[in-house]
């Protein structure tokens, strides 16, 4: 029996610092010139893969759902799972012109990052591919994919709720902004939402958002919004909390830590208070080193540190 299995995208990050100039949100380039850069640092990546070395770092048994393409970066994918001790419950395709998902991103001078993704086989996955019998789990751990993969997921959220298994969803901003009827079948089955708040409006257009996002089907949603005061509602009560100012290096994977980090803070303690701190921790540890693997906490580290100041607010609704 899993505690977690992550259902997502496996890639090779190519973290690329050219030293770009950040000017009203944008990064731009020169066209028809070649520029040298900074420095290339090469790691796995996609929200599939993070989310399950963050959970099994954190003690728990974990698994990853995803598939890969032929090619030495599949490879590397696979051997980064083994170390993370996360089972690979996937496929590897090694037909030709199956390629392994790629990324590369581009950290501007304000530390600040675009992420140009090569989804490749990690939006292949199709459902009648996969084992069925080896996904006994607590919970699954969606991330945001595309194309078959994500034919797949709706299919895997029904089958989670015929099969007593609770659901996480942690979609990207190229999911939200096609709408709430474009994963409302998700939605509807999902018992922890994680966003930011750009991405909640573009479900929710008007009126209040936490009502208007439990509407959806979560039954627990979290918004969070950078370095700002983030919340969750249970529908019952209003969690508010406020990350702590530190000196980051690099934000990629942020927002997988904090939320598969908040799943397994849910498991270990069963509360909602002691989930937002195990979350802060890991989160903020990962954006103190580059890489979005990298800084992540074991649960000794976390539980050393989980009794440290917080500031956490709690209302009636």
């Amino acid at each position: 029996m899993f505690d977690i299995i992550s259902v997502g995208s496996g890639l090779v990050d190519a973290f690329v610092y050219a030293g770009l100039k950040e000017e009203k949100k944008r990064m731009s380039v020169p066209v028809g010139t070649k520029l040298l850069i900074n420095k290339i640092d090469f790691s796995t990546g996609g929200g599939g893969t993070n989310s399950a070395c963050c959970v099994s770092k954190l003690g728990l048994k974990t698994g990853f759902l995803g598939k890969v393409g032929h090619g030495y970066n599949a490879k590397i994918i696979l051997r980064e799972l083994r170390k993370c001790g996360v089972e690979f419950l996937g496929v590897s395709d090694n037909k030709k012109g199956v390629h392994t998902g790629y990324s590369i991103i581009l950290e501007g001078d304000k530390k600040h990052r675009t992420i140009l993704a090569f989804k490749g086989a990690s939006d292949m996955l199709k459902f009648n591919e996969i084992n069925l019998r080896k996904l006994k789990t607590k919970w699954f751990y969606f991330t945001s994919t595309g194309g078959e993969t994500f034919k797949t997921q709706e299919k895997l959220a029904q089958w989670a709720a015929k099969n007593n298994v609770k659901v996480a969803y942690n979609p990207s901003s190229y999911q939200t902004r096609l709408g709430s009827k474009k994963i409302g079948n998700i939605l509807k089955r999902t018992d922890f939402l994680s966003l930011n708040k750009e991405e909640a409006r573009m479900l929710v257009n008007s009126g209040d958002l936490i009502k208007g996002l439990h509407k959806l089907g979560p039954k627990i949603v979290c918004i969070t919004q950078g370095s700002k005061e983030g919340l969750v509602s249970d529908g019952n009560f209003i969690y508010r909390f406020k990350p702590k100012k530190i000196k980051f290096k690099e934000c990629t994977g942020a927002g997988d830590a904090f939320a598969s980090s908040f799943v397994a803070g849910l498991i270990k303690y069963n509360d909602i208070e002691s989930a937002i701190k195990v979350a802060l921790l890991n989160s903020e540890s990962l954006i103190k080193k580059r890489g979005a693997k990298n800084g992540l906490l074991s649960w000794r580290e976390i539980e050393r540190k989980i009794k440290g100041g917080f500031s956490i607010s709690k209302r009636q609704i």
